[in-house]
């Protein structure tokens, strides 16, 4: 079989059959009834184009920066916890980012270090939920500064929503014999998975190095995961504390509405992400493609806009573009990539996405992505979400 694929949509059925049926599931993700997963990709598609017929442009260009880190296309890596997807993990990732000129966005549930990491790319902003005590959090941000992390990106919009319609995948806490054992059908299945794995001489071992204490061993993800869940939640006061603690750089991520916009400029920070984490978080909250445009109408050019969500082709990232944002950054598209055909699958991925980068502009007349504007989007009525805003009319019921 040819290991190159012309869409995303082939990635995620070449990443449903290499993988065992638990590890898809976990990439699948989203919550509850899925409604905010749907609504992520299916308002992309309610966006149309304005394209000319003449007067197209022969060169185009790509290239932007984020966070005063260039990039060769409005494009990053988002961070996404472990990754039992292929035996390289984030360290794959990084090099493909790397090879195609972009940045690499870094979970501190990653399953591999930032040390790492950061040596495939040195252009890797470190992700950092709030978890545990202040004293951990700085020693994190330490351990990501002297690694050589870029900046900092903070992850708050999470809210444990749990449940899934179609069922959750049953993820072990360690992968011990009895684990082993019950999960060896699923290996057995998907013999190309299982076959790289133990070309390295270890099964996925499920621990977060970069959650570790120092001198201690890597705590298991969930054993990370309930030190974030029984950690109380931060406050715009320890938005600002994080980002004087860090000092650089720092991404808030999980905005979607307008007065939360308007306080993380107040807060400090250098950008938001307009994000709903991928639909994992709060179910029925709508698409950040729908939040974008009243987000960036309320903020103007304070702090950049980015934006994920949804993004499964290249022209998705021309309408964020032209809606307000810098760049976008996607998660499940290269983790399908990774799974697909490991760092030349997300490569593969990122190339899909600059050549519909490509053509979106050359289709409307653009010769960069910088003069892209709202025009250039045909947008529905009743599309764009105004959240958080107190002058928004408020819906009437009979």
């Amino acid at each position: 079989m040819n290991e190159w694929f012309e869409t995303v949509a082939e990635a995620r059925r070449r990443a449903r059959k290499r993988l065992p049926a638990s590890v898809y599931g976990a990439l699948i993700a989203g919550s509850e009834r899925g409604q905010t997963v749907d609504d992520n990709i299916r308002a992309f598609t309610e966006l149309g184009f304005a394209p000319h017929v003449a007067g197209h442009q022969a060169q185009r260009d790509l290239a932007t920066s984020v966070l005063g880190q260039p990039i060769s296309l409005p494009v990053m890596i988002s961070p996404t916890g472990v990754q039992a997807v292929h035996p390289d993990g984030e360290v794959a990732v990084a090099r493909a980012a790397a090879a195609r000129g972009t940045a690499m966005g870094l979970s501190s549930f990653a399953s591999k270090p930032v040390e790492e990491v950061v040596a495939a790319n040195p252009q890797t902003f470190f992700q950092l939920y709030w978890s545990g005590s202040r004293d951990q959090l700085i020693q994190r941000m330490d351990r990501a500064r002297a690694a050589g992390a870029v900046g900092l990106i903070a992850t708050l919009d999470w809210s444990f929503s749990m449940g899934r319609d179609w069922g959750s995948p049953v993820i072990p806490e360690r992968i011990d014999l009895k684990a082993a054992l019950r999960f060896a059908p699923e290996a057995l299945a998907r013999p190309q998975w299982l076959r790289e794995y133990l070309r390295t001489g270890h099964i996925p071992d499920l621990t977060v190095p970069n959650m570790a204490n120092p001198g201690e061993p890597a705590p298991t993800f969930f054993g990370a995961y309930r030190e974030w869940m029984q950690t109380p939640p931060p406050s715009w006061d320890d938005v600002a504390w994080l980002r004087e603690q860090w000092g650089g750089p720092f991404l808030l991520k999980g905005v979607t509405r307008i007065d939360d916009a308007r306080r993380a400029v107040d807060a400090g920070v250098t950008a938001i992400s307009v994000s709903n984490h991928g639909g994992n978080n709060l179910d029925g909250t709508p698409a950040t493609i729908r939040a974008l445009p009243a987000i960036k109408e309320a903020i103007g050019d304070d702090i950049e806009i980015l934006l994920d969500g949804g993004v499964r082709r290249g022209s998705d990232v021309i309408k964020a573009v032209a809606l307000g944002a810098q760049a976008v950054l996607i998660g499940r598209a290269y983790l399908w990539g990774l799974a697909a055909n490991g760092q030349a699958g997300v490569e593969n991925v990122l190339d899909i996405l600059r050549s519909g980068i490509d053509s979106a502009l050359l289709g409307l007349g653009k010769s960069s992505i910088h003069d892209l504007t709202p025009d250039d989007v045909v947008i529905p009525p009743d599309f764009i979400r105004r959240l958080g805003d107190p002058a928004a009319p408020v819906a009437k019921t009979h």
